[in-house]
C-alpha cells in the first residue's frame, strides 16, 4: 500500500518509494531520503509539524508540506 509520507500514523514503517526532487531540500537527500531507504515514523510534534523520523538509522525531522511530496510503500507487519 502506498502513501504520502505526510499520512503515516506514529509507528508505520515503509520504504521510500518516490520523491519529488525539485520540491526535497538537498539536505534530506545527502541524509538518505532516497527511494529505495528504510523509513518509519518516530513522532509527531504537538501541532502536527515537523515530523520525526528514522531513515537508515537516522532521526531526522521533515516538515509537513516537505513529506507531502514523499510517496512511501507500507511494510505491515503480520
Amino acid at each position: 500500500m502506498e502513501k504520502v509520507l505526510s499520512d503515516l500514523k506514529k509507528g508505520e514503517k515503509g520504504y521510500i518509494h518516490e520523491i519529488n526532487v525539485d520540491e526535497i531540500p538537498l539536505k534530506l537527500l545527502e541524509m538518505g531520503c532516497l527511494p529505495g531507504n528504510f523509513i518509519e515514523l518516530i513522532q509527531i510534534a504537538p501541532f502536527g509539524d515537523p515530523i520525526y523520523f528514522n531513515i537508515n538509522d537516522s532521526h531526522v525531522a521533515i516538515r509537513k508540506e516537505t513529506a507531502k511530496e514523499i510517496i512511501v510503500t507500507v511494510v505491515t507487519t503480520v
